[in-house]
């Protein structure tokens, strides 16, 4: 079973402006409704692949209830923990020539909520995939990724952990099963510029001298390259298409690599896994939205 986390999931408004005029009523030409949350993307995307999931994490007041039955309605298991007080944030997203973003606060989560998510994660079973997405909320220790990954060691459950800067860097001790930088964030973890595939791969490599089992690197139009635990360089190029939304490209990427690689019929096989993560990242970039079966299929017939 795969499970998803996320710390500060949103309920997401994308508006539609023709032009954005400031201290004025404006019109809206269009809107549309979103359930957010990086781990929630991931678990939307592998309902698309007919991978189940289940999404964890923390939901409060009334838009917490509006996002779990939203999410639920989409086909996705929820198993998330109700805070007392506050609310799911409401992240309002602009387009008008350009996107603005406005991104609520979310709720605290004290630390009687952080003890209930403990206790749903230690049911999970050897074999289990633990998908850790997204930056942490002000209310949150830093450490609450490692935190997570210490009390899962030596229990053989695969974690991904999506993150950046420090997050990411202080969980390779505990060897996470894949990590999953872009090209712009692998380079801020040394403080350099990385400007071709040799130097990415180079990069990646030190990462996993690090501890990460497996590391997976977009790179935008270049294409994405894996470098896997058996030390073993992947690449693959870019799909064809205009891109249209970058957000959520990168948990799809996550969400299309696990469903390639476990997938019975490939399990295991890292090229395919590959190459579907790259169409599924691709498909949501080319949508408004996230990626849809038909899309990714079509983009991977592509690759």
């Amino acid at each position: 079973m795969i499970y998803t986390v996320t710390f500060n999931p949103a309920i997401d408004y994308l508006v539609q402006v023709e032009d954005l005029r400031l201290g004025d009523v404006n019109r809206l030409k269009s809107e549309e409704i979103f359930c957010g949350g990086k781990g929630i993307n991931v678990s939307l995307v592998l309902r698309e692949l007919g991978v189940p999931s289940k999404a964890l994490g923390f939901v409060a007041g009334f838009t917490g209830m509006a996002l779990e039955e939203g999410v639920a309605r989409q086909g996705i298991e929820t198993d998330f923990v109700h805070l007392e007080k506050g609310c799911t944030r409401i992240n309002v997203k602009i387009r008008s020539g350009q996107e603005t973003e406005l991104n609520g606060q979310g709720p605290e989560i004290d630390e009687g909520a952080v003890v209930r998510l403990f206790e749903k994660l230690d049911a999970l079973q050897a074999g289990d995939v633990l998908v850790l997405a997204g930056s942490i909320p002000g209310s949150l220790s830093k450490d609450i990724y490692e935190k997570i990954l210490a009390r899962l060691s030596r229990r053989e459950i695969k974690a991904v952990v999506d993150a950046t800067g420090e997050l990411l860097m202080n969980v390779l001790k505990y060897k996470p099963f894949l990590i999953k930088p872009n090209h712009h964030e692998l380079g801020e973890l040394f403080g350099v510029t990385l400007s071709g595939f040799d130097e990415v791969v180079s990069y990646a490599g030190k990462l996993r001298e690090l501890g990460a089992r497996n590391v997976l690197v977009s790179m935008a139009e270049r294409g994405a390259v894996l470098v896997d635990e058996h030390g073993q360089v992947h690449s693959c190029g870019a799909c064809r298409g205009t891109l249209k939304n970058s957000v959520g490209a990168g948990d799809s990427m996550v969400a299309g690599f696990l469903a390639g690689l476990l997938d019975g019929s490939s399990k295991g096989d890292y090229e395919h896994a590959l190459k579907l993560g790259t169409a599924a990242g691709g498909a949501t970039a080319f949508s408004d939205g996230l990626a849809k079966a038909e899309d990714i299929a079509e983009l991977f017939r592509q690759l």
